[in-house]
């Protein structure tokens, strides 16, 4: 099975790595003498949440999500949203551990297939976790949505990545990920096989279907090397 790809493109959070943003939060509030409660945090997400579909949709930047969510924390606190969400990514990185399966399937695919990175999260998290979790070296590509200027589901973000990996035959590509609607469904436009990391957390939208569905990225190792 192997055999059959060039390339094979990933999502970071939830895909390659933990992204306990819970954790994260009451980190940086901790900071603060704030006690960060499950109440905050889907306060937090209520905000959230619409903020990141505005986001993959182009109606914002990456600039405005990060300090939007923040507002409120902003102004209870008086400390400015740039400064709260540089805490958070900060706060992020450090916490951050590889998923389960992670390090065997990056070991079984290195030197055998070129692997890339395809991010909507922020710059500030990505070098410092990729170093932190010693997978830097795995990858030929990182491609932060930020910095392109392009967020997943968008293909130009897809056809940069591929660019930047000498053009493989999209046939022969498979991206990986765990949204549906920026992953599977930005896969599918640019033309890949796609694999959608299922954790039982969110339903399929109708309109999205990927080649492939796995519970765990040791289900994901097996089929590739069957």
């Amino acid at each position: 099975m192997l055999n059959n790809w060039d390339c094979i493109l990933f999502d970071a959070d939830d895909t390659l790595f933990h992204f306990d943003a819970y954790a994260g939060l009451q980190r940086l509030f901790a900071g603060y003498d704030v006690h960060f409660t499950d109440q905050d945090y889907a306060d937090y997400q209520a905000v959230n949440k619409p903020l990141w579909v505005d986001y993959q949709n182009g109606a914002i930047s990456a600039l405005q999500l990060q300090t939007r969510r923040f507002h409120g924390w902003s102004e209870k606190l008086s400390i400015s949203p740039e400064v709260l969400n540089s805490g958070f990514l900060t706060a992020m990185a450090e916490i951050c551990t590889p998923l389960a399966g992670a390090v065997s399937l990056m070991k079984l695919l290195h030197g055998k297939v070129r692997m890339g990175i395809i991010t909507n999260g922020f710059t500030a998290l990505q070098q410092t976790r990729l170093e932190r979790t010693g997978f830097r070296d795995y990858f030929d590509a990182l491609v932060i949505s930020e910095q392109v200027g392009v967020p997943k589901p968008d293909a130009k973000i897809f056809d940069h990545a591929l660019a930047l990996m000498g053009n493989p035959h999209r046939e022969r590509v498979l991206m990986v990920g765990d949204t549906p609607e920026s992953d599977i469904l930005g896969g599918m436009n640019a033309g890949l096989k796609t694999c959608w990391l299922d954790h039982g957390t969110r339903p399929l939208p109708a309109h999205i279907t990927p080649t492939w569905q796995v519970k765990s990225l040791s289900e994901l190792e097996a089929i590739l090397n069957a």
